[in-house]
This record gives C-alpha cells, sequence and structure tokens, in this order.
C-alpha cells in the first residue's frame, strides 16, 4: 500500500513522499531542500529508495546532492545538464520501474513552464511539478504558451480521477483569478470555500482531482464561452482559438 505526503518547504513548496508502506521505502519527488526530507525521513524511519524530478529550477533540485551523498539513491529526471546525478535521463513514453515494491511509471513530457519539464504517472496520481496548479498554471520560464497549452491539454484527457500532485500551494491566489475570469462559477465558489477551510486547519489544499481542476481551472476551459467572453474584454480583441485565449489568459495571470 502507498501512502502519499506533502514535506513543506521554502515558503510554499511540497516535496512529495511516496512510500510504501509495507517496507518503508520512500521515493522523493522534487527535493529543493534536503533538510526537511532528512528530518521527515529520520521521524518517520523511512529507507529512501529513489529521487524523481520533474524540472530543473533551484526550488525542485538544491536538495540532491546533499540526499545522494547521505543515501547513495539515484536520481531520475529529464535531460539537464544543471540537474545533477541523472542517471539515466527520462523522456516522454519512457517506462520507469524503481523496485518491485513500487508500481511502474510512465513519463510524460509536460513542457512549457520550462523548456524540459517531465511528470510522473501511474495509477490514478499525476506529480507534475510547476505544469499544472490548484486552479491555475505554472508561468512561462523558459517554455513557450504554446508548449504550455498542449501539455495542459495532454493532462485533460487523462481519466477524471486522476489526481494531481502539484509542487506549491497556491490554490487560494489561484482561485482569486478563477473568480475574476468567472465570477458566476458555482464550482468555483465552492473550491474557494473547501480550500479555506483546509488552509485554516493548516492542511493542504493538494491533491486535487482531474475533475476539479476541469470544473474550476481557468487555464483548462480555454474552449468555454465565459473564460472566451473575460479574456477577450481583458485583451480588448478577438481571440480565434483556444491557443490564443490561453496565451492571453496566462497574460491577463502573469498581471493579476
Amino acid at each position: 500500500m502507498l501512502n502519499i505526503q506533502a514535506i513543506p518547504a521554502f515558503n510554499d513548496n511540497y516535496i512529495w513522499f511516496i512510500e510504501d508502506t509495507d517496507t518503508r521505502h520512500v521515493v522523493i519527488v522534487d527535493p529543493g531542500d534536503a533538510t526537511p526530507v532528512i528530518k521527515a525521513i529520520e521521524q518517520q524511519q523511512l529507507i529512501p529508495s529513489a529521487l524523481l524530478i520533474t524540472h530543473h529550477h533551484h526550488d525542485h533540485i538544491d536538495g540532491i546532492n546533499q540526499l545522494v551523498e547521505l543515501y547513495d539513491i539515484p536520481v531520475y529526471g529529464p535531460k539537464i545538464a544543471t540537474i545533477p546525478s541523472v542517471t539515466p535521463p527520462l523522456t516522454a513514453n519512457d517506462t520507469l520501474i524503481i523496485d518491485s515494491t513500487f508500481p511502474a511509471i510512465t513519463i510524460l513530457d509536460i513542457s512549457g513552464h520550462s523548456a524540459v519539464h517531465i511528470a510522473f504517472l501511474f495509477e490514478n496520481k499525476l506529480f507534475c511539478g510547476d505544469t499544472l496548479f490548484g486552479a491555475g498554471c505554472g508561468r512561462l520560464l523558459g517554455g513557450t504558451a504554446e508548449q504550455l497549452f498542449h501539455s495542459l491539454q495532454k493532462i485533460a484527457q487523462l481519466p477524471t480521477d486522476t489526481k494531481v500532485y502539484c509542487a506549491h500551494e497556491y490554490t487560494q491566489a489561484n482561485l482569486r483569478f478563477a473568480q475574476a475570469v468567472e465570477p458566476d462559477n458555482s464550482d468555483i465558489q465552492q473550491r474557494i470555500l473547501d480550500t479555506d477551510t483546509l488552509r485554516q486547519h493548516g492542511w493542504p489544499s493538494l491533491p486535487s482531482t482531474l475533475k476539479l481542476e476541469l470544473a474550476t481551472n481557468p487555464f483548462l476551459r480555454c474552449d468555454q464561452p465565459t473564460v472566451i467572453q473575460a479574456t477577450e474584454f481583458f485583451s480588448g480583441k478577438y481571440l480565434s482559438s483556444t491557443i490564443e485565449v490561453f496565451t492571453e489568459l496566462r497574460l491577463w495571470k502573469d498581471r493579476f
């Protein structure tokens, strides 16, 4: 049986632990800081098996060297020179087998936030780094709007019960923007209430589900008349395709 928990880091990062509860082995996703990882491992008496890396930004990789030195574990991530110790690099549609205790993991190319960005998918769980957030998506920090749009569309085709494990606690802020785009969307209104309750208790707003994202995340709703109309009003021009809507919506969020 797998147990997944969020390990807080920095101001709003989550480092994900994927633990096999029978063996106490744990796989660690995007360790930007080694200190909370080591503390959690020692407190819970876990046995590290591997590191999974979605992309090269410092808040996802800065803990790698210390963890590899301490635990001598493999690092699985995309082929980027600035990610240390990756062996072997992963590309889209690869299948990753860590060991017999963990299910096979499918690798997805979800570039856009950065020029190279992958996701890890197994069972109904998606670890998507900074591509898809709760009610939002990543900024363009090296990739293009077209890349990010197509990556989000790829995610949108997954089963709706897919659980979304992203790397930042941005949901409340993203929902404020989503409400500005679709003020009459009752699903967004309800999610604001539910998320506020979670955060008031100090609990993560994640994982979400793809079903919830499709109902409340404007970046997955660029084909909806309400989103199109609001984005055209913001941009002051007619938008002839969903990718144009997405591009202008991302610019709107940048300035929000």
